[in-house]
């Protein structure tokens, strides 16, 4: 079914980058930087999760807030009227290369003031070819001026999954164009039987044949890092999310980034930089100075500084050739007892962390998330049904590949407390990168954990601090060891405590945390 795009002043088509940056050049919050780039300040910086809305009228449908559809009808109306007076732009595109089975149309309708918002979506689109078809086309109708009165801060995000559309009011950052696509993309895999999850993927070479790695993680938690760091000259094919089908192939989405820019360091995330330190890439939210200075560690404005760049613009492995996926990480942001690496023992247990999704909160979530501890299940807030419903899809995914496919959980924080807690340690981004080759390599000498059943790594090739490995080691010589033990079952507790809001899981997933 298509959505007619509501009638505008004008509307630009397909513009190309070039035409954009002249249009984002007029824009009284943009500013050429000392990269020949452009940088734009928004008044939003992250996701506006407490104004996003399911339009239905069957809440039970799913566990996100909902809203019905006589009220969606007025507030499309007054979208309508407003854009009416405003001159658009149009983006189309594809989410998925042209051999997906699960390629779908869209594209975006904004306003021209605005425009830095299509040229980043731009670059995460697969380009439009002569099979593009607009009734097929999953529509976002973003109109970053026009306020939502009576909604918080007079902003709203209307998701119409019966129509493929979805409609952002008086917001202007990126986050909602390009999740606004990507959220419905989701949810229709979902309905073909695949399972889309919030990960990067990567393809690792080894002495054994190349090895496909996908990683989930919520937005700051190190996903974007993970997936770009570099074991024997791996390249990243997807950033942000991808879809695993049965029987154990993915398939990508995007044809670009978008990244996180806070702590970017050329020396630990070369790739990323030198994409976002060129003229081809899009800055926001970063800290600029009056004279185009780009300082990616301050974060006085916002942590959640981002930028986006094409794969056309980075080495990196073709989307389009992901094949099998060998391996699955969990990432978790955790500062307590949970080791740098964990492989889970069996399907139940994996499917037990993904349900878990456990981490700490970052600045991508919005203030309300930051610093606190948070269970998202598969990392993933942007499933639109029941959250069981990953879980159970995960299952059915990891049986039909069989023993080839295992799921690990790294921990990407801190082990014995936060950087205030003296003796805790810092799991960097070396000893992740060494975890992730050990694993592709199967090089990890693995030992059973008493407390949780699940394995932790006894050596790993390249690791230089065992006590990262087990926390109980660390806790012990600190002294502590009580505390380890209270921990352990505090945090058993709370995870079986959890999961009986997730009904719809078998029990044995549950039974399977320890």
């Amino acid at each position: 079914m298509s959505t007619q795009l509501p009638v505008a002043k004008s509307v630009e088509v397909n513009p190309t980058q070039e035409d954009l940056k002249q249009l984002v050049a007029e824009m009284p919050n943009a500013q050429l930087t000392e990269f020949g780039n452009w940088h734009v300040k928004a008044r939003v910086t992250s996701r506006s999760a407490g104004s996003t809305f399911i339009v239905t009228d069957d809440p039970s449908r799913t566990t996100k807030p909902t809203m019905p559809r006589d009220e969606y009808a007025a507030l499309e109306r007054i979208q309508e009227a407003w854009i009416a007076e405003k001159e658009m732009i149009l983006i189309e595109g594809y989410i998925g290369p042209e051999n997906s089975p699960l390629r779908r149309a869209a594209r975006l309708y904004v306003e021209t003031a605005g425009a830095n918002l299509p040229a980043m979506q731009q670059q995460l689109y697969f380009p439009k070819d002569d099979a593009w078809r607009e009734e097929d086309a999953l529509t976002v109708i973003y109109t970053p001026t026009c306020p939502a009165d009576g909604f918080p801060d007079e902003r709203l995000v209307t998701i119409d999954l019966d129509n493929w559309v979805t409609r952002v009011f008086n917001i202007d950052y990126f986050g909602e164009s390009k999740m606004g696509g990507l959220r419905m993309w989701m949810e229709w895999a979902y309905q073909q039987g695949a399972l889309a999850m919030h990960a990067g993927a990567k393809v690792i070479p080894t002495p054994d044949g190349d090895k496909t790695a996908l990683i989930v993680g919520l937005s700051g938690t190190g996903k974007t890092t993970t997936t770009f760091t570099r074991q024997n000259d791996s390249l990243p094919a997807q950033d942000d999310i991808v879809a695993l089908v049965k029987g154990g192939d993915c398939f990508a989405t995007e044809n670009g980034c978008f990244a996180k820019t806070i702590g970017l360091d050329p020396t630990y995330e070369p790739t990323i930089y030198g994409a976002l330190a060129k003229p081809s890439g899009w800055l926001e939210n970063v800290a600029v100075s009056a004279e185009g200075k780009v300082d990616f560690l301050d974060d006085s404005y916002t942590a959640n500084g981002r930028g986006t760049f094409s794969l056309s613009e980075i080495p990196h492995h073709d989307p389009r050739a992901l094949g099998k996926a060998d391996f699955l990480l969990i990432l978790n942001r955790n500062e307590s007892i949970v080791p740098a690496v964990a492989k889970m023992a069996s399907v139940e247990q994996a499917v037990a962390y993904y349900m878990l999704g456990e981490t700490k909160g970052t600045s991508a979530g919005g203030a309300a998330e930051a610093g606190l501890f948070l269970r998202v299940p598969g990392t993933n807030p942007f499933f639109m049904g029941h959250d069981y419903q990953q879980g159970n899809r995960l299952a059915e995914m990891i049986n039909s590949i069989g023993e080839d496919f295992a799921v690990y959980v790294l921990n990407t924080g801190r082990v014995g407390g936060g950087d205030d807690v003296e003796g805790s340690k810092k799991v960097k981004i070396p000893h992740t990168s060494a975890i992730v080759k050990g694993i592709a390599e199967g090089t990890i000498d693995w030992t059973e954990d008493p407390d949780f059943g699940y394995l932790v790594a006894a050596s790993v090739p390249g690791f230089d601090d065992p006590e990262l490995l087990l926390p109980s080691t660390l806790y012990a010589r600190l002294g502590r060891s009580e505390e380890y033990a209270n921990a352990v079952r505090q945090l058993r507790a709370e995870r079986r405590e959890y999961m009986k809001q997730h009904a719809g899981l078998p029990s044995d997933v549950a039974d399977a945390l320890g």
